[in-house]
Formats: structure tokens, sequence, C-alpha cells
């Protein structure tokens, strides 16, 4: 080979290296030459997104620490910077029992056995059938006695003329009227059932009272009371103050 030709080819060769050096560092770019100096940057994994930035705290909320109980685990200590106040659950009201009705009836005559006087006013015991002062029964020996008078006569021995205590709600009323009464303690409708001189209405919780009396003979279930003996006089009644003689 020509030395002209081999120095045109090494020069070519030279000018062809540079060219490529220059273009390498173009594409590159500037910041190619300063990646050393800068902290590396954390990209996400491929297939993951990226999680939402961290929240800031609002400071116009204010929250007090205090120890973790079973109570504040299902609420906040203190809302809008305000502390919670516990709120007593009220107590349901209970009914109010009624006012018991209670009218005081001074010196009753007995009509019958079951129905009191109170001159033109008349009132009739609750839970029974009064016997009527002319009712007549038989022994069972056929005769007849006025067990319809006696029941009456024994009532009356048996009130004395006491005051009764009656359930009505007035004390004032016309003509006749239904309730129960008793003197002291004493239930005037259960006193005659229990003696045979009235029957249980029915119904009435008088019944058993009143079976058991006629399973006794007792009153109008029995005997003439007058034979051979004196009419004898009723027990008083108990008092619910002994000291009151009404």
């Amino acid at each position: 080979m020509r030395p002209a030709a081999l120095l045109t080819a090494v020069a070519g060769i030279t000018i062809v290296a540079g060219m490529l050096a220059v273009g390498s560092r173009r594409s590159a770019g500037p910041d190619a030459t300063q990646g050393a100096s800068e902290e590396p940057v954390t990209t996400a994994k491929s297939g993951e997104t990226p999680g939402p930035p961290p929240a800031r705290s609002d400071p116009k909320i204010t929250m007090t620490a205090r120890p973790v109980d079973q109570a504040s685990r299902s609420y906040p200590a203190q809302a809008d910077g305000k502390p919670l106040e516990r709120v007593v659950t009220p107590k349901p009201e209970r009914p109010k029992p009624e006012p018991q009705k209670a009218a005081i009836l001074p010196r009753p005559i007995a009509e019958s056995a079951g129905i009191l006087g109170f001159g033109n006013r008349k009132l009739r015991l609750a839970g029974i059938v009064p016997t009527q002062a002319d009712k007549v029964c038989k022994e069972p020996d056929g005769n007849e006695w006025p067990c319809g008078m006696l029941a009456k006569t024994n009532f009356r021995l048996f009130l004395r003329l006491r005051s009764v205590t009656c359930d009505l709600e007035d004390a004032n009323w016309t003509g006749i009227t239904t309730a129960s009464c008793k003197i002291g303690v004493q239930d005037l409708s259960e006193w005659l059932v229990e003696n045979g001189w009235a029957d249980a209405a029915d119904g009435s919780a008088l019944a058993e009272a009143g079976a058991q009396a006629k399973a006794e003979k007792k009153g109008v279930y029995g005997e003439d009371p007058r034979k051979g003996a004196p009419l004898a006089l009723p027990p008083a009644p108990q008092l619910d103050n002994p000291l009151d003689p009404n």
C-alpha cells in the first residue's frame, strides 16, 4: 500500500471514532454527569400502585391522651375539644296506683241479710245474693222456720249500728247502689257467706266459702237455731283501731 493511502485511511477512522463519542455524550443528556452526587430515587416495583400520601393532622382537632379502658375503646375522650359526659339512662316511670275509694257511712240499718239502709237510700253488698227477710226454710223433718228474718236479725246484731267503710267514690247517691263494705278489717259479704246467711253470687270469690257453709249446715242451710237455745250474739268484728269506737 502506498503511504499516502495509508494516512488517509487512518485519518478517516479517527474522525469516525470522534463523531461516535460526541453522539453518545449528547444522547445521555446533561444529568448523566450529575447522577452520582444526588440521592437515589426509589421507584415503585413493577405491578404495584403507589400508596396515598400520609395524612396531615388538623391543628383544629385536639385529643387528650388518657389510659385506655373498656369504656374508652368505643368512643373518644373528647369531641370538638370538649370532654364527653356520661349520660345516665332514666329509669322507667312506674304506674301510679289508683287511689283507693273509701266512703265512711255511719250507723247503717240491716234491711235484710245483704242490704243496708241509710234513710231513703239503700246499699247492696257486692259478691253475694241477699237473703230476703221473708224467706222461709224447711228442716229435714219438714218443719218450717223464718230463716230470712233470722238472717236479717243476726246481720243487724253483727252491725250494732257501727259505721261501715265502703268502696264508693261518693257517699252521696240516690236510690240503691252496690259496693263492698267493711267494719274494721272484716268484709261484710264474706261474713254473711261464711256464716250461711247469704249465698255467694255467680263467679264470686266467695263461692268456696259458701260451699263450706252449706256443707257444715250453717245459717239458712241448717235447722232453726231457736230450738233449745237462745239466739247467740255474733262476735264483734276486729277493728283497725281498737281505740276508735266507730
